[in-house]
C-alpha cells in the first residue's frame, strides 16, 4: 500500500530560469510584434559595437529599448534625446537581468504622421479624379531618340543615367532641364521642367528623376502642384524617384514608375543587341513563314494542273535572270572603271605629295652634317696629336736644365740667410744659419768654419 500511495504522489515541475524567460519571450512575441509605440527619447547612448541603447517614456511610464546595429545603419532617423517619436519594432526579454525591452526596428518623428496623413489624403484625393487610372496612361515609344529628364545636374543621378544609356544604345540625343529636387523653390522648378519638354515636340519622353532619401526629403514629389503637372503634360512621363522602396504620389500619376533612376534608364530603352536580336528573330521568321508560303503555292500550283505554265514561267524569269545579269556586270565593270581612275588620281596625288615631301631632304642635310662633324673631329684629333706632340718635344728640351736633375747627381744648393743662393763662402760668415736644398727635401744647418781664417 506505501509503494502504491507513492506511485501517484504528484510530481513538481521545476523551470529553470533560462525557461521562464523563453517563456515569457514566446508569449510576448505573440502578442507584441510589430507595434507602434509614442513617447520621447531621452538617455541615447551609442556603444562602440554599433548597438544603440535610450529610453522611450512619457509622463505616465517609460521603456527600456535597443536598435541594434544593422537596424541603426537603416534607419533615416537617427534617435536623440528630447525628440518625440515613434518607434517600429518588439517586445524581448533580457535575461541576465529579467528585464523586458523594447527591440527597435524603425524610428519616424512624431511630424512624420501628419506627412503621411497628407499623403493618404492627397492621394485618395486624386484617386477620386480618376489620376491613377491605368487606362489614361500612355505607352512609351519603343525605341526613343530624344530623352528629356527634369533632375538636379548635380549628383550621380544624370551621370549615371546617361552612362546607361550610352552604354545601352549609343547615339540617343539627352535634354537635361536643370531642377532643384529638394526645399524651397523645387516645385516650381520641377513643373517648369516639365512645362519645357511640354511646350515642343522634340522629347518624345520625360523622366523626372531624384536619389533616395527621407519622407520630408521626397515631398516636393508629393505636391499636388507637381502631380497636376504630370497629368497635363502631353509628353509620357517616367517616375524614377528615390529607391525601391520609396514610393510618392509622382509615381502614381505618371505614365511609368521606375524603381530607380538607373533602372529608368535601363526600362525606357532597349539594349542595341536586343534590338538587333529582334530584327534577326523577325528575319527568320518572315523567311520561315515566305518559304512555307511558297511551298503552298507550289503545291497548289501542282494541284491545280498548271504544270504546263511551268515552262513559260521559266522562260519569263530566264528573260528576267539574264537582264539582272546584264546590269550587274555593268555595274562591275562601271565599279571597276570608277575604282582604276580613282587608283590613278591617288597616285597622281600621292606623286605630287612626295615631290614636296621634306623627309628626302632633310636625310640628305643629315648626311652632309654627318660627314662635316666626322671631317672636324678628324682635323681636331689631328691637331691635339700635333699639339701633345710639340709639347713632348718642348718638355725633353727642357729636362736637362731642370736643376733639380743637376741635385740628383748629389749636389745641393745653398741658401744664405737672406734667402739668396750662395755662390761664394764669403757669402756665408762663420755662425751664419743657411738652408741646403737636395733634390726631394732640405736642411738647415750652421757655418762651422769661414775660409777667411
Amino acid at each position: 500500500m506505501e509503494q502504491f500511495a507513492l506511485d501517484f504522489v504528484p510530481q513538481r515541475r521545476v523551470f529553470t530560469l533560462r525557461e521562464v524567460s523563453d517563456g515569457i519571450r514566446s508569449t510576448l512575441e505573440r502578442g507584441f510584434t510589430n507595434i507602434w509605440i509614442s513617447g520621447e527619447i531621452s538617455g541615447t547612448k551609442l556603444v562602440p559595437s554599433g548597438h544603440c541603447y535610450f529610453t522611450l517614456k512619457d509622463s505616465e511610464a517609460q521603456i527600456k529599448c535597443v536598435c541594434w546595429k544593422l537596424a541603426y545603419w537603416r534607419l533615416k532617423f537617427k534617435p536623440a534625446d528630447g525628440v518625440q517619436v515613434l518607434v517600429r519594432g518588439r517586445i524581448d526579454i533580457y535575461e541576465l537581468r529579467s528585464e523586458y525591452q523594447f527591440v527597435v526596428e524603425a524610428i519616424e518623428p512624431q511630424g512624420f504622421g501628419a506627412l503621411q496623413l497628407a499623403f493618404d489624403q492627397l492621394k485618395q484625393k486624386l484617386a477620386r479624379e480618376g489620376m491613377f487610372e491605368a487606362s489614361r496612361k500612355r505607352a512609351l515609344p519603343k525605341y526613343p531618340q530624344r530623352i528629356g529628364i527634369v533632375t538636379s545636374p548635380k549628383g550621380a543621378v544624370i551621370r549615371d543615367f546617361v552612362e546607361i544609356l550610352s552604354r545601352r544604345f549609343p547615339g540617343v540625343h539627352i535634354r537635361l532641364y536643370p531642377a532643384r529636387v529638394q526645399g524651397l523653390g523645387a516645385v516650381d522648378d520641377v513643373c517648369r521642367g516639365l512645362a519645357y519638354f511640354g511646350s515642343d515636340d522634340w522629347a518624345e519622353l520625360i523622366v523626372l528623376a531624384r536619389g533616395g532619401g527621407s519622407l520630408e526629403d521626397l515631398w516636393t514629389f508629393n505636391e499636388e502642384q507637381v502631380a497636376r503637372a504630370i497629368y497635363e503634360s502631353p509628353i509620357p512621363v517616367v517616375s524614377a524617384i528615390g529607391h525601391e522602396t520609396d514610393v510618392t504620389i509622382s509615381d502614381f500619376v505618371a505614365d511609368l514608375r521606375a524603381p530607380t533612376p538607373s533602372a529608368a534608364a535601363e526600362m525606357i530603352i532597349c539594349s542595341r543587341r536586343e534590338l538587333l536580336d529582334r530584327i534577326d528573330a523577325q528575319r527568320n521568321r518572315a523567311a520561315q513563314l515566305i518559304r512555307y508560303r511558297l511551298s503552298t503555292l507550289a503545291r497548289r500550283l501542282q494541284d491545280q494542273a498548271m504544270g504546263r505554265a511551268t515552262p513559260l514561267v521559266q522562260r519569263l524569269l530566264a528573260r528576267r535572270l539574264q537582264r539582272v545579269d546584264d546590269a550587274q556586270e555593268r555595274l562591275r565593270a562601271g565599279m571597276r572603271r570608277k575604282l582604276a581612275e580613282d587608283a590613278r588620281r591617288l597616285q597622281g596625288l600621292t606623286d605630287k605629295v612626295r615631290w614636296h615631301d621634306i623627309r628626302p631632304r632633310m636625310a640628305r642635310s643629315r648626311q652632309r652634317l654627318n660627314e662635316a662633324s666626322f671631317r672636324l673631329d678628324t682635323s681636331i684629333r689631328r691637331l691635339l696629336a700635333l699639339r701633345r706632340q710639340r709639347v713632348d718635344n718642348l718638355t725633353s728640351s727642357l729636362a736637362p736644365l731642370n736643376p733639380r736633375a743637376v741635385l740628383s747627381r748629389g749636389y745641393a744648393i745653398v741658401l744664405g740667410p737672406d734667402g739668396q743662393v750662395v755662390k761664394q763662402a764669403a757669402q756665408a760668415p762663420e755662425g751664419a744659419q743657411v738652408r741646403m736644398l737636395f733634390e726631394r727635401d732640405s736642411v738647415r744647418a750652421r757655418i762651422e768654419e769661414s775660409p777667411e781664417k
